[in-house]
């Protein structure tokens, strides 16, 4: 049988009524990082939280797994890119979520088609909105997504205004869209168009999926632009 601790840990003091004790000690022990310090070792982290070696190693592993914490090569742990993204998604909501949902609404309401909103997150993009098609065959991309940068509409024109280089790209900034038909899956395609702020920076890119048999550039490409503009417009873009 497993020791009990002769006392109780932050968690076990501090736990949530009805809730997992297991889930209450894996959070204390994200508690114990503080501004400014590179990392702590898994000593440093058991006196913090109060939890013995053994137990904090356990959670630790689960936390990894998770991407909220990181161990480094010298055996300290860090907070992990998870906790970047939970905290991109959480600030980003407060921010933008009241002006891109009704754009995405509209855009979907007029093509009945998939339309997201994604930002960068590294080397990847994340998806931060998105509304459905009413559509039963469509992309089945959630939002808390992560796809990737160099596949699909609205990583590349997250690269393209970001200064990739290439043909590619360079036609994306001329256009100022995005439309391709299998280039991240080969049953889907899509339109993207990128989404300044105030100052002129970039903040997303606003993208339109749909299996391809449905793809009418003729008609989607002016849609996505024109919400994009809408938006960009929203957040205080004013285009030279």
């Amino acid at each position: 049988m497993p020791r009990k601790a002769a006392t109780a840990s932050l968690a076990d003091q501090h736990a949530a009524p009805g809730g997992a004790a297991a889930v209450d000690r894996a959070l204390s022990l994200l508690g114990c990082f503080r501004a400014g310090e590179a990392g702590l070792s898994l000593a440093e982290l058991a006196e913090r939280s109060q939890l013995y070696k053994s137990t904090a190693l356990r959670l630790l592993a689960s936390l990894a797994h998770a991407q909220l914490v990181a161990r480094s090569a010298d055996g300290r742990y860090a907070l992990g890119p998870g906790v970047a993204r939970l905290h991109a998604v959480y600030l980003s909501s407060f921010s933008l979520q009241a002006l891109v949902l009704p754009v995405l609404q509209q855009l979907v309401a007029h093509t009945q088609e998939s339309a997201a909103f994604h930002v960068r997150q590294g080397d990847q993009r994340l998806c931060l909105y998105r509304v459905d098609s009413p559509q039963v065959l469509r992309d089945h991309t959630k939002a808390g997504d992560l796809l990737p940068l160099d596949k699909g509409v609205g990583g590349r024109v997250l690269l393209a205004f970001a200064g990739q280089r290439g043909r590619v790209y360079e036609q994306i900034r001329r256009e100022g869209v995005c439309a391709l038909s299998g280039d991240r899956t080969a049953e889907l395609s899509g339109i993207s168009a990128p989404v300044f702020g105030a100052s002129g920076e970039l903040v997303g890119a606003l993208t339109l999926t749909m299996p391809t048999p449905r793809y009418r550039p003729a008609t989607q490409r002016p849609a996505v632009q024109a919400a994009a503009a809408q938006l960009s417009a929203a957040l205080g873009y004013v285009e030279d």
